[in-house]
């Protein structure tokens, strides 16, 4: 992990009409996030983890505050600027994989560059690069329907990283795994941090699963309130 600052969330807040009551999620957050760290992120339900994730990657846009991004803001972009950012720089994991069952391995990783310049054959190495990574090579062809759940999950990691983000974004990426299987998916997103400088924020609820993070962060009803190094 390096000082330099990749996420900065300045005075932050966040509300959702619904009905005639606004519901506030977060009042005024403040939140760092340093490029290469592996930050994990816990907190019971209704606690803001995955609107968070979603400020993040460009999903939702704050009610206030601001959100600055390697140094440039970005909740100022407009919707077809904030597309092409997220898919620069944003890669999304998440709990039940999001797959599209009619496609193989390789079309399934291939489809966040169809919204790059990329040529075909760019394309494809890109695709056997991020399928070598997740030791998934032999099953380029393999319809994701045929596979275990470790091995979609393979392919999501694949598809996320397959063009190149500096962030990563973790929602319960092992919430539907067994325990080896699920430590084997956190091994790589390990190697990712580590190996690869890949900036990563996980969102679980498996205090297990946090180990394998550089650090905790605690939310309850908006606010961060303990902070914990587990690395």
């Amino acid at each position: 992990m390096t000082d330099k600052i990749l996420f900065d969330l300045r005075d932050v807040s966040k509300s959702f009409v619904k009905g005639k009551e606004r519901i506030t999620v977060f009042d005024g957050l403040d939140m760092s996030i340093k490029e290469g760290d592996f930050l994990a992120i816990m907190g019971p339900s209704g606690s803001g983890k995955t609107t968070l994730l979603n400020l993040l990657g460009g999903v939702d846009q704050p009610t206030g505050g601001e959100v600055w991004f390697d140094d440039n803001r970005v909740d100022t972009l407009s919707e077809s600027q904030l597309a092409q950012w997220r898919a620069n720089n944003i890669g999304f994991i998440f709990q039940f994989y999001n797959l599209m069952p009619m496609l193989n391995a390789a079309r399934n990783v291939e489809l966040p560059l169809l919204l790059t310049n990329l040529s075909k054959k760019q394309r494809k190495q890109s695709v056997a690069t991020a399928l070598e990574l997740v030791d998934l090579s032999d099953r380029a062809n393999h319809m994701t329907s045929e596979m275990s759940g470790g091995q979609q999950q393979r392919v999501a990691i694949a598809r996320a990283i397959v063009s190149d983000p500096k962030l990563l974004l973790c929602d319960e990426p092992t919430g539907d795994l067994d325990r080896a299987t699920a430590d084997e998916i956190l091994e790589m997103l390990q190697l990712l941090n580590r190996e690869f400088g890949k900036t990563i924020v996980m969102v679980t609820h498996d205090p297990a699963a946090a180990k394998f993070a550089q650090r905790t962060l605690h939310l309850d009803k908006g606010e961060f309130v303990e902070k914990e190094l587990t690395a």
